[in-house]
């Protein structure tokens, strides 16, 4: 089942990141599609200012992978968009399983290195306005379809 939420800006962006961010558990993996600015980085930023992560957070372009570790959980944002599908060297899939949040932007470029339970979150930028998203979340597993039911 397909949950759709339409976000008009920055601040519906990190109200859904919050509430997902409420019913967060260790090795929860959200994985985050969708074009150059269309909410990626801001939907991780609100989740990661939910679970009181106290560094500030930036796209992960360039290291691939930055680990949080002052927060409620463990948070591994991943920006894998320069691995051009080619993750088989850096160990993404050892993150599922350390406990924590991984947070995974351009998602769809590793389909083959996902975990078959996740949240899918696919940003959409809108034709009618610059600032509104239309917003997919797709859930794999029962935990995340029991987290989808309790938030959205």
């Amino acid at each position: 089942m397909n949950y759709k939420v339409t976000s008009y800006n920055e601040k519906d962006t990190i109200s859904l990141a919050e509430n997902i961010e409420s019913e967060h558990f260790p090795n929860m993996v959200i994985c985050l599609i969708g074009d150059l600015g269309s909410g990626k980085t801001i939907f991780t930023k609100g989740f990661a200012a939910a679970l009181e992560v106290k560094e500030e957070v930036t796209s992960p372009t360039f290291n691939i992978i930055k680990e949080y570790q002052s927060g409620q959980l463990p948070l591994y944002h991943m920006d894998v968009y320069r691995l051009d599908g080619k993750a088989e060297d850096l160990g993404i899939e050892d993150y599922y399983d350390k406990g924590g949040v991984t947070i995974i932007e351009w998602a769809d470029m590793i389909k083959d290195y996902l975990p078959e339970e996740r949240l899918d979150i696919k940003f959409k930028l809108s034709n009618e306005d610059e600032d509104t998203r239309i917003i997919t979340i797709t859930p794999h597993g029962q935990a995340y379809e029991d987290l989808c039911e309790d938030v959205l």
